[in-house]
């Protein structure tokens, strides 16, 4: 059974930083996956804030996170991360980590991924 749980989030300062980890099972890296997150604030649509696929590396990122946070997988551990830096109150959501293993590449649109991990809560205040 397929399984993605997040974990990492958590309370932070503006300008502060967290990595997200997303931790996979059930389902082994192939060519046809992306993994990606999303996030949610309160009274707003679901947004695709970063995605990676397995087919050649390629990654998305939602222009409003661009040079601020990174995603990367480690095969290994059957996890995929997401490094938040330089983090503003604007990034406060319930992130989730949600996959699809019918895809060669990525993009930010939720309807893609048919898979979804319970979410993680991130505050950025002071």
């Amino acid at each position: 059974q397929l399984q993605l749980v997040e974990s990492g989030g958590g309370l932070v300062q503006p300008g502060g930083s967290l990595r997200l980890s997303c931790a996979h099972s059930g389902f082994t890296l192939n060519y046809y996956t992306i993994i990606g997150w999303f996030r949610q604030a309160p009274g707003k649509e679901r947004e695709g804030v970063s995605c990676i696929s397995s087919s050649d590396g390629s990654t998305y990122y939602a222009d409003s996170v661009k040079g601020r946070f990174t995603i990367f997988k480690d095969n290994a551990k059957n996890t995929v991360y997401l490094q938040m830096n330089n983090l503003k109150p604007e990034d406060t959501a319930v992130y989730y980590c949600a996959a699809d293993l019918r895809r060669l590449y990525c993009s930010g649109n939720h309807q893609d991924f048919a898979s979804w991990g319970q979410g993680t809560q991130v505050t950025v205040s002071s």
